[in-house]
C-alpha cells in the first residue's frame, strides 16, 4: 500500500505534464493560424496616456517620487478591469512579437524574450493584486500598501512591452508600424 503512493504521485505528475504540453501546443497552433489583423483585433483599448504617465513615474525617478497616490494611479489606468486587459493584451503583444520574427529573426528573438520576461512580471504583479483584493479584509494594513508597488510593476511592464514591440516593428516592418502605433 505504501509503495503504490509514490507511483500514484508519479503517474499524476506525468499526466499533468502531458496535459500542459498538449494545452501549450494547441494554443500555439491557434496563434500561428492567425494573421496580423486577427491578432491586432484582439487588443483591448487602454488609456495610453495614463499608462505612460504611471509607467514613467516608476521607470524614470525624479525628485518628487511620491507624486502619484495609488488612487490616482488606479484612476489613470482605468481601474482593475484595465489591469486585467493589460494582462490579456500581454499575450497578444507576445504573439505580435513572434509574428515580427519572420522579417527580422535576430532582433525579434531578443525582443520577444525581453517581452516574455516583462509579461511574467506583469502576470505576477496582477496575481498579487488579485490575491490581495480577494483577501482584503484579512490582510494587515502594511500588506495592503504593497498593492501600489505591484501596480507600478504591472503598468511599467506593460508599458515596456508596448515600447519594445513598437521599436521592433519600426525596424522590422515600417509598413505595419503606423497601424500598430495607433492601436497601442
Amino acid at each position: 500500500m505504501l509503495v503504490s503512493l509514490p507511483f500514484f504521485a508519479l503517474g499524476t505528475s506525468v499526466c499533468l505534464l502531458i496535459g500542459v504540453g498538449i494545452w501549450s501546443y494547441s494554443s500555439s497552433l491557434k496563434i500561428s493560424a492567425q494573421n496580423w489583423q486577427d491578432l491586432v483585433a484582439q487588443l483591448h483599448q487602454l488609456n495610453r496616456d495614463g499608462v505612460a504617465l504611471v509607467a514613467k513615474e516608476f521607470l524614470a525617478p525624479h525628485r518628487n517620487q511620491i507624486a502619484l497616490e495609488p488612487e490616482q494611479m488606479w484612476e489613470m489606468i482605468g481601474g482593475y478591469a484595465a489591469l486585467k486587459d493589460m494582462a490579456e493584451n500581454a499575450q497578444v503583444l507576445l504573439s505580435l512579437a513572434a509574428y515580427a520574427q519572420q522579417w527580422n529573426f535576430e532582433e525579434g528573438v531578443i525582443v520577444a524574450e525581453r517581452m516574455r520576461r516583462d509579461a511574467l512580471t506583469l502576470r505576477r504583479a496582477v496575481y498579487r493584486i488579485a490575491w490581495r483584493k480577494a483577501a482584503f479584509l484579512l490582510l494587515p494594513r502594511r500588506l495592503r500598501v504593497l498593492e501600489a508597488f505591484d501596480l507600478d510593476e504591472a503598468v511599467s511592464s506593460y508599458h515596456l512591452m508596448c515600447q519594445r514591440l513598437l521599436a521592433l516593428y519600426q525596424t522590422s516592418h515600417a509598413g505595419l508600424y503606423p497601424a500598430l502605433a495607433e492601436i497601442l
